[in-house]
């Protein structure tokens, strides 16, 4: 992705970074259940209003039961906004009705799902999502089940429009439209292979309706396999996921009963995905915090149990607090420690300037010396390739220059050289954090402040005050284009640079929406 895609999507990304990425899940499943209801008034769904009604508010009861219930026996804080997805999942998943049965089986489907979380867990990570858990364990037991009535014609391009939303903020782009890519063509083949078996046909047109606009694929890709908690640390991973939920959800496997088809086919990724990251989730005990400028505080944490992790990459912390706001009570940080450096880990964060900071800032920055707190695991594809692939442009802004820290850091102490050009942009000289470390890396490096920042190594260069544009960039690194370049930084500064890093030989972005 270059130039101006690159800065579209980029801006896109700034917008949507004002919201979690579960509030605004919870936000797209409410805006599709209103509509949902809206078209069930006309008879374009099949739920009738009552139905819809009446399934929703015994899943979001009984879900809320269970986990008030489990989160009060555990001593943990319930996070309502969990509940209320799962139970958003659920409804557009499982039969809706006003009968007994039908009824029963919401209920069976929302407690099973919300007992996954904690019964199906590993050190808190969930092992199979839990809407697909949950519609499971109901058509196990005979009453209600799945019926994926999300897939109809209506419903479509409202479905696509807030999931390309979903998947913008979460940035799964790209793996679930290889997933819905691969159930389709695979969906099309199967329905081919029925129709010759039987001697009968279809035209094109009707066809192509049934495997795109009236199939769960859609549905299924951008509110169920998408879900952090169930997906594996590295892209190509995730793609691996991706075609094995998409071969069996488009070609669903008969079981007697049962068929892989849908939520179990979800649920085989999952058990993918956690082979892949079992090793991810940790607990950490805060050991002490350092003011590394003015506004950046770093967090030092020792991990109880081995951890793996590729320089560049980033970790999920949870910090469970009351009151949370619309960030949650997860937040991503990039690691700047070395690998070398475990059991010992840091991350750092930026306090904010305006006296407006989220409640997730507030919680973490009043956190004591001995307060263990979860990793839900380590993501990221954003790490150097090896040296001898070429030389490499690294950009930061800020905070940015976390996961560059840990890659020069872990170059340095591995014995590993490369040809490195290292450009950091900050607000002012005060703001330069881990100059010592970036120093000892020994990497040019030319640094955009509006102020001098005085007694700068030989290696260093400022760029006079100027702001960090499109055209500076190039002139800075006049050989930009032999070199794979890495951007970590805020949405805008990324879209600002788009035409000069549409010219580098190849470009990796880490892109943060603030906290």
């Amino acid at each position: 992705m270059t130039g101006r895609p690159t800065a579209m999507y980029q801006r896109g990304m700034r917008q949507l970074g004002r919201l979690s990425m579960y509030r605004l899940v919870l936000l797209a499943l409410v805006a599709l259940g209103v509509i949902a209801l809206a078209l069930s008034l006309v008879e374009l769904v099949l739920p009738t209003p009552l139905e819809l009604i009446a399934t929703a508010a015994v899943l979001v009861a009984v879900g809320s039961a269970v986990d008030a219930t489990a989160h009060r026996i555990l001593r943990l804080v319930w996070r309502p906004e969990s509940t209320l997805i799962t139970a958003g999942i659920l409804l557009f998943v499982i039969r809706p009705g006003l009968d007994v049965a039908t009824l029963a089986g919401a209920a069976i489907a929302a407690a099973a799902a919300s007992l996954s979380k904690y019964l199906i867990a590993w050190r808190g990570r969930h092992i199979l999502n839990p809407a697909a858990a949950g519609a499971t364990v109901a058509t196990l037991v005979g009453l209600g089940g799945s019926a994926w009535w999300v897939g109809t014609p209506a419903l479509f391009a409202p479905l696509l429009l807030v999931s390309v939303l979903v998947l913008w903020r979460t940035e799964k782009l790209r793996v679930v439209a290889l997933f819905f890519a691969v159930a389709v063509v695979v969906g099309a083949v199967r329905t081919i292979a029925q129709l010759s078996a039987s001697g009968a046909s279809m035209p094109l047109e009707t066809l192509l309706q049934g495997v795109l606009v009236q199939s769960p694929y859609l549905f299924l890709g951008a509110f169920m396999l998408s879900e952090p908690l169930t997906l594996p640390p590295r892209r190509r991973q995730q793609y691996l996921v991706a075609v094995v939920v998409g071969v069996l959800a488009g070609w669903p496997i008969s079981l007697g009963v049962l068929t892989l088809g849908q939520e179990r086919a979800l649920l085989i990724g999952n058990l993918i995905a956690f082979a892949f990251a079992a090793r991810g989730a940790v607990r950490l005990t805060f050991e002490r915090r350092s003011a590394l400028t003015p506004t950046v505080q770093e967090l030092t944490f020792t991990a109880k149990r081995p951890i793996r992790f590729t320089p560049g990459q980033y970790l999920e912390l949870d910090v469970p607090h009351r009151r949370a706001d619309a960030r949650g009570t997860r937040r991503e940080f990039s690691i700047s420690s070395a690998p070398e450096d475990l059991p010992t880990i840091r991350i750092a964060f930026r306090e904010s300037r305006t006296g407006t900071a989220s409640s997730y800032k507030r919680a973490l920055a009043s956190a004591e010396p001995g307060a263990v707190f979860a990793v839900t695991g380590v993501w990221g594809d954003f790490t150097l390739p090896r040296p001898e692939r070429g030389p490499v442009l690294l950009v930061a802004a800020g905070i940015g220059v976390t996961p560059f820290v840990s890659q020069l850091r872990h170059d340095r102490l591995a014995g590993e050289r490369r040809d490195v050009v290292l450009v950091y942009v900050a607000s002012g000289a005060e703001e330069l954090a881990y100059r010592d470390e970036l120093e000892a890396a020994g990497v040019r490096t030319i640094v955009y402040t509006p102020d001098d920042p005085r007694d700068l190594p030989a290696h260093w260069t400022w760029a006079g005050g100027q702001r960090l544009t499109a055209e500076g960039l190039l002139r800075a690194v006049p050989d930009l284009g032999k070199r794979h370049t890495f951007v970590s930084g805020p949405p805008a500064l990324i879209a600002a640079l788009a035409p000069a890093l549409g010219r580098a030989k190849g470009l990796t972005t880490d892109a943060f929406a603030g906290y």
